[in-house]
């Protein structure tokens, strides 16, 4: 079984980016809130695709949990009935998590694949638990940190509940944000341990502390980059045009804007140093063209008024930025030349 479990971690790390990818798609379509209710989506494993489904239908057969709008408001089944000619209250139950009651195809149908996108990385990350106590022998840190993962993705899928009953908080989506670059780390780490041939740079010390300043960099820029989010996201909620989202923004968007240049500087540095030395840290150029592109969407949101998919590829190139050079790490971590 051990031949499987790199195989296992692979997939489930490469699931764990589609869910950031389609988490970040939700938000850029405004889908959070397409399925009211969790984990079911109005009710049904498979969502409605037209609201008639959701209007009171008379001869109809309800199961117990199905949700339905009327008079703008979200009504549950109490128990499983067949609906007569006329409404009767006695049937329903005012949803109470809150008030949102609002049915649109598109939001629902992206928030459901993003949701099954998630069971699904779920589903993998504990078939990766299984085939790793196969190790157990020999790798009991493997066996835990797998059984760790398997938490934070019962953690993150918890959070998600916990997301749309507060009709999306920003600091909620912050902590589901944060929650998913500590599982991809996990998951990074595991799949290393495991390769059947490592490839490991030679870095002096000063080097592989400065791996460790950019990683920290990026870190602290996405933090950043989270709290200035939540602000747009504060001004969106409002119904304000984009070109308003960031007219006065906090001072925490200056620092975030200034704070690319050093990040940039940064790993230009590791760079020259790569090229100059012949250390082989080949994923130092994958890691600049990510802070590129980083800084050109950017400076598209700011200067273009937030241009569709910009928002998404932002957040997905951070989670893309800070795992590669997390990778990059454990690659030097172990074969450290001093000066």
């Amino acid at each position: 079984m051990k031949k499987y479990f790199l195989t296992s971690a692979k997939i489930s790390l490469v699931l764990v980016y589609f869910v950031i990818f389609a988490g970040a798609f939700v938000r850029l379509t405004g889908s959070g809130m397409g399925c009211p209710d969790w984990p079911k989506c109005f009710g049904y494993y498979i969502p409605p695709t037209e609201k008639q489904e959701l209007l009171f239908t008379s001869g109809k057969k309800y199961e117990k949990g199905q949700v339905i709008i009327k008079d703008e408001t979200l009504l549950v089944v109490k128990k499983d009935f067949v609906a007569k000619t006329n409404f009767d209250t006695i049937n329903w139950e005012k949803y109470t998590k809150h008030d949102y009651a609002i049915f649109n195809p598109l939001h629902t149908w992206v928030e459901y694949i993003n949701r099954l996108l998630g069971a699904l990385a779920g589903l993998f990350c504990l078939l990766t638990f299984f085939l790793s106590i196969t190790y157990w022998q020999e790798r009991k840190k493997l066996v835990l940190l797998a059984f760790l993962v398997c938490v934070l993705m019962s953690f993150q899928a918890w959070l998600g509940k916990t997301v749309v009953d507060s009709v999306l908080s920003p600091v909620k989506i912050t902590v589901h944000m944060l929650a998913a670059l500590v599982i991809i780390t996990f998951q990074l780490y595991l799949t290393y341990t495991v390769q059947s041939k490592k490839t490991i740079a030679s870095v002096n010390s000063k080097l592989y502390k400065i791996l460790l300043f950019a990683i920290t960099l990026t870190l602290t820029q996405i933090l950043m980059g989270t709290g200035v989010r939540e602000h747009v996201d504060t001004i969106a909620e409002t119904g304000a045009p984009k070109v308003l989202w960031l007219q006065n923004p906090t001072i925490l968007f200056y620092i975030h804007r200034s704070f690319s240049i050093l990040v940039l500087l940064t790993n230009l540095y590791l760079f020259v140093q790569n090229r100059k030395l012949h250390l082989g840290l080949k994923k130092i150029n994958g890691i600049l063209i990510l802070i590129v592109a980083e800084i050109v969407t950017g400076i598209l949101m700011y200067y273009l008024n937030f241009p569709f998919g910009s928002q998404t590829i932002h957040v997905v190139i951070a989670t893309l930025l800070f795992g590669l050079q997390f990778y990059m790490i454990l690659e030097n971590k172990e074969k450290k030349l001093l000066n």
